[in-house]
């Protein structure tokens, strides 16, 4: 196993500050080069998007869902198998997790504020009480995130409590919705229970923000998948396999339909 940039200690520290706050931020992560090439290939797949299935409202008025074809240079081990990523994510949703989602959100000019809402349910949701981490959003920006392009906002700690508390403390001041910036590079590992909304992009420039989605072994959620290529299964390392395993294994890629996963706030 290739060795991470942080030690036992650091990786614990990042653990630790997504199960209190909800989230944490690793900075400056991943390769620009990487992103610079993702940054590329990204603008044809908005633009075809925009044109195939624009009229849909469902995250908000120009922002736009767009699920990423598991291809070059999207099928990037480097970033799915990164080591250090992986630790924190065995320490959130424990050993053999599952990746199940690679996909993109993106604000463009003439988005707006989101409703404040999860994207998840709870599981269990007659028990009154929430779970430990069972899902697990990892997002990076393919450009700078600032407050003219439409940061997200997140209310620290509210991923441990009922979406009526969360509410409920932010009506009242006892938190607060906070934007927060990134850099291309920066990677934010998030437990999707937390309060969060979208921001306006008030530029003209669209702001992607990929997801990359990890969860615990036995979680399924049918809306979302990553259609892995029969023909690029062999250059997968086993590690990749594993975590990939719950996915639809499909002979191309050409044969992509619509966006299934439409119902995302709870």
């Amino acid at each position: 196993m290739a060795q991470g940039r942080y030690n036992a200690q650091q990786i614990e520290a990042f653990t630790q500050q997504a199960l209190t706050d909800g989230f944490c931020v690793l900075p400056q992560h991943f390769s620009p080069a990487i992103l610079a090439a993702w940054r590329d290939a990204f603008a044809p797949l908005l633009d075809a998007h925009i044109t195939r299935e624009g009229h849909l409202p469902n995250r908000g008025p120009s922002r736009y869902y767009v699920t990423l074809p598991f291809a070059a240079p999207f099928a990037e081990p480097k970033l799915f198998e990164d080591e250090d990523l992986l630790a924190v994510v065995e320490g959130l949703v424990g050993k053999d997790a599952v990746m199940c989602q690679l996909a993109t959100d993106t604000p463009t000019l003439g988005s707006d504020y989101q409703d404040v809402h999860r994207d998840t349910p709870p599981l269990f949701p007659e028990w009154g009480r929430e779970t430990p981490p069972y899902q697990l959003a990892v997002n990076f920006p393919l450009v700078d995130v600032t407050l003219e392009t439409g940061p997200i906002e997140i209310a620290r700690g509210t991923h441990m409590m009922s979406k009526e508390e969360g509410l409920s403390r932010l009506a009242s001041g006892a938190v607060a919705l906070e934007p927060i910036m990134m850099r291309a590079g920066d990677v934010m590992i998030r437990d999707v229970r937390g309060l969060h909304r979208g921001t306006p992009n008030r530029t003209k420039t669209p702001r992607p923000m990929v997801v990359m989605g990890y969860s615990r072994r036995w979680l399924f959620r049918p809306e979302v998948s990553i259609r892995i290529p029969r023909a690029g299964l062999d250059a997968l390392s086993p590690r990749a396999r594993q975590l990939l395993r719950f996915n639809p294994i499909v002979e191309s890629l050409d044969a992509d339909g619509n966006e299934v996963y439409q119902s995302f706030a709870y």
